[in-house]
């Protein structure tokens, strides 16, 4: 159906005005009673952030969403525009995307006086009706709300008198849609106060201007804690007229993690990559480095740990697989634990430490991290170093005795990170009682994913303190006898 093209075929359709928060509201309310997803692809929030946004949303309410950084608060707010009508009329022309049933500026009430119904009229997708900007303490007044414009005074001869010279900011270039500011606390607080009209009365001023120009925008904030930011606050009459304060928090559970990171990964590469296939054990490691990252003490809590980081952590994982594969003339690859150590880029960027984190480096907190994560997901799959095994006379032992009994006898075993899955897996078989364990416990579904898990229960044992481990150079390890290993470092 052809959409009205001037205000009296607006008329004649039988179009109404309605306020942004009035379609925000009824669209929501028809969601709900339909059952249809609000906020797609946000995982986490649902019994918790999700149904305090809705509130806010119902009650019309201006509201600030306040976690730390990677709590997905820009992709809540730039998901509210899913909630507005998809199309919208507007007058033609007009710089504020004005209401053609009730213009706000001089230029616009000048047309309709003169053109009537023959005004001719726009429409917006939602899509255009979306503002954000993040909040530096470079931002001025005139960025965000305006400012006289003394080029358009001298070329269409006005004087700064007259409202017709004014050059609008973003904000009111939002008018009929959501505006969003990021990093609220960063703004100044002298420009902060320009935002106090706007959530009280719904309307502008500009310098000394007399005017009064009525908005129609829905206003949402984000910000750190002020503990983390430390560079500004928001002031108090702000915070007052802001309605409602939803905290976000990071996924509770690994599964949610887990699903955040699947969605927000670049997991499928395209036309000439190699398939790799990363086993479910080690996909619960790359989540855990995140979960052992916000408990530890080198950690600073206070500035927090993105969910960037697994992300980030899960692509380098499965390019690092890529690359052996591709050196070593391959089509197809599986993800090791050694991967995750040559991941560790995605952590150092990733996460702010305290004094005792910084004594001991960047590097080697990044590389304790990952160990800790694979030592949790070793024992999430396999019994630990210490645990027995009923045998069917009654007798028991040690789960692991076998292979430990390899190690303690003399052997030790080198991994070259960039070797392909056959010869990983002829290596990690020399170890006695290791590939039936593995076999016994998990029934791998390929060479490949049997050759990792062997890797990875070496790599648990080491975790507690059961086998060495020494670092030659960037792409090997020599697992042995953790004794044997005590010894040599007596000696020398």
């Amino acid at each position: 159906m052809e959409r009205p093209k001037t205000l009296g075929e607006l008329k004649a359709s039988g179009w109404t005005s309605r306020t942004v928060r009035d379609e925000l509201r009824a669209n929501l309310i028809q969601r709900l009673k339909t059952g249809e997803a609000v906020f797609p692809g946000i995982v986490g929030y649902e019994d918790s952030v999700i149904p305090q946004i809705q509130n806010a949303v119902l009650s019309g309410h201006s509201f600030i969403l306040l976690g730390l950084r990677g709590q997905a608060k820009t992709r809540i707010a730039r998901a509210l525009v899913d909630l507005l009508d998809e199309w919208t009329p507007a007058i033609e022309g007009s710089e504020l995307n004005e209401d053609p049933m009730n213009p706000v500026t001089i230029p616009s009430m000048r047309r309709a006086g003169e053109l009537g119904d023959d005004l001719p009229i726009r429409w917006m997708h939602r899509s255009e009706r979306y503002q954000e900007k993040l909040a530096t303490p470079d931002v001025t007044v005139a960025d965000l709300i305006g400012d006289v414009d003394p080029i358009k005074a001298a070329t269409r001869k006005l004087t700064f008198a007259d409202p017709e010279v004014i050059h609008f900011g973003i904000l009111p270039r939002a008018n009929r849609g959501i505006f969003c500011v990021n990093e609220l606390p960063d703004l100044q607080a002298r420009i902060q106060v320009g935002l106090l009209n706007i959530l009280e009365e719904g309307d502008i001023q500009v310098r000394g201007f007399p005017i009064r120009m009525p908005l129609d925008v829905g206003m949402v904030f984000t910000a750190n804690p002020e503990d983390y930011t430390n560079r500004g606050s928001i002031i108090t009459p702000l915070r007052d007229r802001i309605a409602s304060q939803i905290l976000t928090h990071y996924p509770r559970e690994l599964e949610q993690a887990m699903a955040i990171t699947d969605q927000e990964s670049w997991r499928e590469r395209g036309e000439g990559a190699v398939d790799v296939h990363v086993p479910s054990a080690l996909r619960e490691a790359i989540e855990l480095v995140a979960f052992e990252a916000r408990a530890s003490e080198f950690v600073d809590q206070a500035s927090g740990v993105s969910a960037r980081l697994s992300i980030a952590m899960l692509e380098n994982v499965i390019s690092n697989a890529e690359r052996r594969a591709l050196l070593a003339g391959e089509a197809s690859a599986t993800a090791r634990p050694a991967d995750l150590f040559t991941a560790i880029s995605a952590v150092t960027g990733k996460v702010e430490l305290v004094y005792d984190g910084e004594r001991e480096g960047i590097g080697a907190v990044a590389a304790a991290l990952v160990g800790k994560a694979l030592g949790e997901a070793f024992s999430r799959v396999f019994p630990d170093g210490y645990a027995e095994d009923e045998g069917d006379a009654g007798t028991s032992a040690p789960v692991h005795d076998a292979t430990l009994a390899w190690f303690r006898s003399g052997g030790t075993l080198g991994l070259d990170d960039t070797a392909g899955d056959v010869e990983h897996l002829a290596r990690l078989s020399e170890v006695a009682g290791l590939r039936e364990l593995v076999e016994r416990t998990v029934r791998p579904a390929s060479d490949g994913e049997l050759a990792s898990l062997m890797e990875l229960v070496l790599e648990g044992l080491h975790q507690g303190s059961l086998l060495s481990r020494d670092d030659e150079g960037a792409n090997r390890r020599v697992y042995g006898d953790m004794l044997a290993q005590m010894a040599r470092s007596l000696d020398a």
